[in-house]
């Protein structure tokens, strides 16, 4: 029970720690305490965390497995040791059994950005070179390239911009390089605020390396001598990652003065965001680091002009920038081969909410939406089937089953209402209830809104609160044309991109769920069960066994009935708040939802 001969790599993202990675590598050191340890970021399977990989240098044999925790290690222990069966329903991928159903997740995809995030240790610089790191740059600076031969690789691969306009990187660094100025900057902006996104996160985290060197080939594309990494504080495993690669890179010349010999001189420092979800948009990004409150600007003048400080500033996204390496020692060509004639190479996905593999994934423009929940994510995760998915955060659409079948591109997706915005994936089975969904990201931007537009301020709470309303039962028929005329006045008075696509999940859910609206107003009924206003909870004394759990479940005692009794349990749904715990807990379903 060595574990002499044996590598075993354990995930040690935030949604690994978060899932018990750091007890289960200790546990393992303790078992197999000859084997070689190695810790990497996620690797997107974050429905199978915690996740080990144990490799075999004797019979050359990899074995990866999901859901590890104290209990099932002894199996893993004992396979490995020669003492035991293979854990075969822990398995994930093996080397020597190809095919495995759960490893699909991993081989529908491709991978650019992610090449390197659960591959490696994030805080070693020497791994990271190992897998061709800073050799793009080393080709730019000692082969020969130009600012305007880089900006030109950058055109032929086609690369937009991945956080959320989709603009085209090369036309928005010939600004910046065309600019005048004696000083520019260039800024990683890692402010990723969309709820169930963690795209970012991952990223920076898990390969700060791969995004610094894109920094530093967006930098020499510009003219830029300073860079500034934006990070939400509320990512502390990113912040950290982050801050070791720029120490790292500076002592090993890739930052600094002269970097690699050369005329190019670059530097990054790490400023903490505080959540603000505005700070998103480039202008209160600026703001931001300039030590002001994070609002829009008025543009123009745009940054790539007058940006950080007044100088001329470009602001690419994470993702954005971890492409660039591959871009650059790939060629252009080869990232352009990949996707459609509108959206080249690849984009990054968080697939979060009623979905049964939840996590990141990298899949080629093109790919239907069906393809990558049904296939990939595995479709639903409940009972339930899919009902719909919001694209692009609480400022995206929600796009209905009947449209899966959309390619993933810009402009097949503009066109259903939504916007691809930087890869966040809320799906949502049929026990969602799309008025109140809308209601839910509508209260969100409306929190997170600055203030400085009136429409945005006030036109969204007002737009809250007709939601509100209609949950409750209390809607009325005007109020649909209230909602679609106070949400396209939004949509045009806005100055910022949060003001501007905030109504957005209300005019998709008026679009395609519209009957919901309807049944919610004329009916005074919740489809889906959900709005507490309208719904009410009985028991099916038919059905019920008389154990007494949802009674003690229930938070407002309004649940009677004798043991074994089935016949005697009783609801008061004077008393009945609606929150649905005892019909979460009843085991043989006998409680309602009318």
């Amino acid at each position: 029970m060595s574990g002499e001969g044996l590598i075993v790599t354990v995930g040690e993202g935030t949604c690994g720690i978060a899932a018990g990675a750091r007890e289960v590598f200790s546990l393992l050191q303790k078992k197999l305490p000859q084997a070689v340890f190695r810790t990497v970021g996620c690797a997107g399977m974050c429905h199978q965390e915690v996740m080990v990989e144990i490799g075999d240098e004797t019979s050359g044999t990899t074995h990866l497995y999901g859901l590890v925790d104290k209990k099932n290690i002894p199996q893993i222990v004992a396979f490995h040791t020669a003492d035991g069966e293979l854990p075969a329903e822990m398995l994930i991928r093996s080397s020597d059994q190809p095919g495995l159903e759960k490893g699909k997740y991993l081989a529908r995809q491709t991978r650019i950005a992610l090449r390197n995030v659960g591959q490696l240790n994030p805080t070693s610089i020497e791994q990271y070179k190992a897998r061709t790191g800073y050799q793009a740059l080393e080709k730019i600076i000692k082969g020969g390239m130009t600012p305007d031969d880089v900006i030109k690789e950058v055109e032929v691969a086609g690369l937009r911009g991945r956080g959320g306009a989709g603009f085209p990187t090369h036309a928005k660094w010939r600004f910046a390089r065309n600019a005048p100025g004696d000083l520019k900057y260039l800024i990683c902006n890692g402010d990723e605020g969309d709820p169930g996104a963690f795209m970012d996160r991952s990223l920076l985290e898990g390969d700060p390396h791969s995004v610094l060197e894109g920094m530093l080939i967006a930098a020499y594309a510009i003219g830029a001598a300073k860079g500034y990494a934006y990070i939400r504080a509320e990512y502390p495993l990113a912040v950290i990652n982050f801050n070791k690669a720029i120490k790292d890179a500076r002592a090993a010349g890739y930052l600094g003065e002269n970097i690699l010999g050369s005329d190019f001189s670059f530097d990054v420092k790490v400023k903490e965001g505080a959540g603000a979800f505005v700070c998103g948009e480039e202008t209160a990004l600026l703001a931001s680091i300039e030590g002001l409150r994070g609002m829009p600007r008025i543009r123009p003048p745009f940054p790539a002009i007058k940006g950080l400080f007044g100088k001329p500033t470009i602001i690419n996204n994470v993702e954005t920038l971890s492409n660039l390496a591959w871009i650059i020692l790939n060629g252009g060509p080869a990232y352009s081969s990949i996707g459609t004639s509108d959206s080249k190479g690849t984009k990054v996905f968080a697939l979060a909410g009623a979905i049964a593999r939840g996590g990141l994934v990298e899949i080629p423009m093109g790919m239907s939406v069906r393809e990558l929940l049904m296939e990939i994510g595995g479709g639903s995760s409940s009972e339930h089937p899919l009902k719909a998915v919001q694209l692009g955060g609480p400022s995206g659409g929600c796009i209905p089953e009947s449209l899966f079948d959309t390619p993933i591109e810009y402009a097949a997706i503009n066109a259903t209402g939504a916007i691809m915005g930087s890869g966040g994936m809320v799906v949502m089975d049929t026990k969602s209830c799309m008025v109140d969904i809308a209601r839910y990201f509508l209260e969100f931007t409306q929190r997170e809104s600055c203030g400085k537009c009136t429409f945005c301020r006030i036109g969204n709470i007002r737009l809250r609160e007709i939601l509100t309303r209609i949950c409750e039962g209390k809607g009325e028929m005007e109020d649909l044309d209230t909602l679609e005329e106070l949400s396209n006045s939004v949509k045009d008075a806005s100055l910022c991109g949060l003001g501007q696509t905030s109504p957005n999940p209300v005019l998709t859910t008026l679009r395609y769920f519209r009957d919901e609206y309807l049944a919610h107003v004329c009916d005074k009924k919740c489809p889906a069960g959900v709005c507490k206003g309208l719904i009410q909870h009985t028991i099916d004394q038919s059905q019920c066994t008389g154990c007494s759990i949802c009674q003690r479940y229930c938070p407002v005692n309004c649940i009677t009935g004798e043991t074994k009794k089935p016949e005697t349990w009783v609801i008061d749904t004077t008393v009945c708040i609606n929150c649905g715990m005892c019909a979460e807990v009843c085991a043989p379903k006998a409680l309602v939802v009318q």
